[in-house]
C-alpha cells in the first residue's frame, strides 16, 4: 500500500475521481455522452474540449518549469495570436477562403513561435530571470494585442474553417481535443523517447554540471521557450475561434495561473528537475472539472476559495512530510499510556580488574655492564 501512495500521479488521479464524482451526484446526467448528427455531445466532452487550451499551455509550462524557468507570458502569446488571426480574416474580403484561414493561423504561430524565441534568448543569452523576462512580455504583449486590433474586439465569425480549431469536430471528435491529444503524443514522444527529456532535466537539476559535461543548455532553454511560446498561440487560436471574438483584454486572461497550477498538482516541482507530462495532463483536467463543479454546485462568488482549496489538498497529499504527519496523528493512541517497565536494581559489580601481568626480563651481568658504562 506504501508503495501505491508513494507514486506521484496517485494522489492527483483521486482528487479527480474525486470531483467526477462530486459532479455525478449534483448532476445525475454528468457522465452521459450522446450522439447527435454523428458528434458526440456531455458534459465530459464539454471538459475535455474546454481543457484543450490549457492542455497545450501546461505541456509548455512544463517543459520550461523543467530547466528551472517559469513562462508568464503565455497568456500574453495567446492573447497576441489571436488577435491577430481574427483580424486578418475579419479584414479579409472572402472569409470563408481556406487560404485566408491557413494565412492567419501560420503567421500567428510564427508570431507565438518569435515571442518565445524572444524570452528564450533573454533568459538563456542575456542570462535575465526567467520571471523578470517573461513578465516583460506579460506586459507588453496585451499592449500589443491591442495595437493589432485597433482596440476594438473583432468577431470572426462566419468562417467554418477558423471555427473548426477550437468549436469544429472530425470524426465526431471535437478537433482542439484531437490537436490537444496529437501535441501531447508528440511531445510525450520526444521527451520520453529521445534524449531531449533527459537533457531537459539535467539543465534543470544542475546548469553548470551540464554544461561542464557537454550539454549545451543555451540550445535547451531556447527550444522550450520556443515550444512554450507555440503551445501558447495555438491555444490563443483555439480560444478566438470557439467564442467567435477576439478581446485583447480577455484571451487567455490568467491562463498562465491555470497552467502553473496543473503542473505543480501533476507534481512537477518549481525548483526544476524531473517533470511529468501525465501529471500534467490531470492537473489540467481537475482545473476543467473543478470548473464544471463550481458551475453546478458552487457560488460563482465562491469560485476561487473553492479552487485554492483543492489546489491545496492535493499538494499536502503529495507531500511526503504532510502525510507522515497525517499518518501518525491517525494511528496516536488514545488510551492511558502504558509506563515503561521497571528495571530492578543490581548489586554493582565490586571483582576487581584483572590485569594482564608483564614480565620483564631482568639485565645480566653482560647488560649491567654496559648500561653502567653508558650513564658514566
Amino acid at each position: 500500500m506504501s508503495k501505491l501512495t508513494s507514486q506521484r500521479l496517485v494522489w492527483p488521479v483521486a482528487v479527480l475521481v474525486a470531483l467526477l464524482v462530486a459532479n455525478l451526484m449534483a448532476n445525475h446526467s454528468f457522465l452521459s455522452i450522446t450522439l447527435q448528427d454523428g458528434n458526440l455531445f456531455g458534459p465530459l466532452v464539454d471538459i475535455l474540449r474546454r481543457a484543450a487550451p490549457i492542455v497545450l499551455v501546461a505541456l509548455g509550462m512544463s517543459l520550461v518549469i523543467a530547466t528551472r524557468g517559469i513562462d508568464l507570458s503565455v497568456g500574453a502569446v495567446a492573447a497576441i495570436s489571436g488577435s491577430w488571426a481574427s483580424m486578418h480574416i475579419v479584414s479579409s474580403s472572402d472569409r470563408t477562403s481556406v487560404g485566408v484561414v491557413l494565412v492567419a493561423v501560420v503567421v500567428a504561430l510564427v508570431m507565438a513561435v518569435v515571442a518565445g524565441l524572444f524570452n528564450g534568448l533573454l533568459v538563456s543569452v542575456l542570462g535575465i530571470q526567467p520571471i523578470v523576462a517573461t513578465l516583460v512580455l506579460m506586459t507588453a504583449g496585451r499592449g500589443l494585442a491591442q495595437v493589432i486590433t485597433n482596440e476594438k474586439i473583432l468577431y470572426p465569425d462566419n468562417t467554418p474553417g477558423y471555427k473548426l480549431i477550437g468549436g469544429g469536430y472530425l470524426i465526431g471528435v471535437p478537433f482542439s481535443i484531437l490537436v490537444a491529444g496529437a501535441i501531447f503524443a508528440l511531445t510525450a514522444a520526444l521527451t520520453r523517447q529521445t534524449a531531449l527529456g533527459t537533457l531537459i532535466e539535467s539543465v534543470g537539476v544542475n546548469p553548470e554540471a551540464s554544461r561542464l559535461a557537454g550539454i549545451r543548455a543555451t540550445r535547451i532553454i531556447l527550444v522550450v521557450y520556443v515550444f512554450s511560446g507555440f503551445c501558447a498561440g495555438l491555444a490563443g487560436l483555439m480560444l478566438t475561434s470557439n467564442s467567435t471574438s477576439a478581446d485583447p483584454n480577455s484571451i487567455g486572461l490568467f491562463i498562465e495561473l491555470d497552467a502553473i497550477l496543473a503542473v505543480v498538482i501533476g507534481g512537477t516541482s518549481l525548483t526544476g528537475g524531473r517533470f511529468s507530462l501525465w501529471g500534467t495532463l490531470i492537473g489540467a483536467f481537475i482545473i476543467e472539472t473543478m470548473n464544471s463543479f463550481v458551475v453546478i454546485a458552487i457560488s460563482p462568488r465562491s469560485t476561487d476559495v473553492f479552487k485554492a482549496g483543492v489546489v491545496v489538498v492535493v499538494c499536502l497529499l503529495q507531500s511526503p512530510k504532510a502525510r507522515r504527519w497525517f499518518g501518525g496523528v491517525v494511528r496516536r493512541p488514545t488510551g492511558r499510556r502504558t509506563p515503561p517497565p521497571t528495571v530492578s536494581p543490581t548489586a554493582p559489580d565490586t571483582a576487581p580488574l584483572s590485569v594482564p601481568a608483564i614480565s620483564v626480563p631482568a639485565l645480566d651481568g653482560d647488560h649491567t655492564q654496559d648500561l653502567e658504562t653508558r650513564t658514566s
